[in-house]
């Protein structure tokens, strides 16, 4: 992976936390970099399910790849927000 790879999965990435975040309700007891991190483990997690379903290149399959990314998104913040306050 080059690096305009890599810059293109954090920007996808920090787009699906911040998405992922605003879909759940209540307010989230974590940090920007711990959305960004959930953000980013979301969207590689969705990328690598969309092209297992082979639904991640061309005809809409991208918006089906991006939308699982941000439902994963939502779980890794949830999780994260679940794990933070059972620990304090």
């Amino acid at each position: 992976m080059d690096v305009s790879g890599v810059l293109s999965a954090l920007v996808a990435g920090t787009a699906a936390g911040v998405l992922g975040r605003l879909f759940l309700p209540g307010h989230q007891h974590i940090g920007v970099l711990w959305t960004i991190v959930a953000g980013v483990a979301a969207a590689l997690v969705g990328s690598l399910l969309a092209a297992v379903a082979g639904v991640g290149d061309g005809a809409g399959g991208d918006w089906l790849e991006f939308l699982a990314q941000v439902v994963l998104a939502a779980l890794a913040v949830a999780g994260l927000d679940r794990w933070l306050r059972a620990s304090l």
